[in-house]
């Protein structure tokens, strides 16, 4: 089963995603903010990371910079999720080494295409490797 870090501040959001992910065959372990999103990526070493944007003292872009500084948790792929469809927000979750983005809400089928995608290149390039 696919690791997948949940890193939400919102505690609705993350009941309900976490409960959707599992029933689609996901093991999700979940992060309440930017700082524990950091600390669990390297501990959990989940497949694939869904970084909220908006966190607080540290945002997801942040957390998710110094997930992609770190030679052990580099390779993992983040989505960043945000409430604003913005041209900006998805430039930016791009220069901090974000996979993917996608809006809130979520639309479960788009989201779990996206992570299915970065599942994907994941595997591949374990095969290459």
């Amino acid at each position: 089963m696919p690791k997948v870090l949940l890193v939400e501040d919102n505690e609705m959001n993350r009941d309900m995603l976490t409960r959707r992910l599992t029933r689609q065959g996901f093991t999700v372990v979940c992060a309440c903010d930017g700082a524990e999103g950091v600390a669990m990526a390297s501990g959990e070493m989940p497949d694939v990371i869904l970084m909220d944007v908006a966190l607080g003292e540290m945002d997801g872009w942040e957390a998710t910079t110094l997930i992609k500084a770190n030679p052990a948790t580099t390779a993992i792929p983040v989505i960043a999720l945000t409430a604003h469809a913005l041209a900006s927000d998805r430039d930016k979750s791009v220069e901090v080494g974000c996979s993917d983005f996608d809006t809130k809400p979520v639309d479960l089928q788009r989201l779990l295409g996206k992570i299915r995608g970065c599942l994907s290149v994941v595997e591949r390039q374990a095969a290459v490797a």
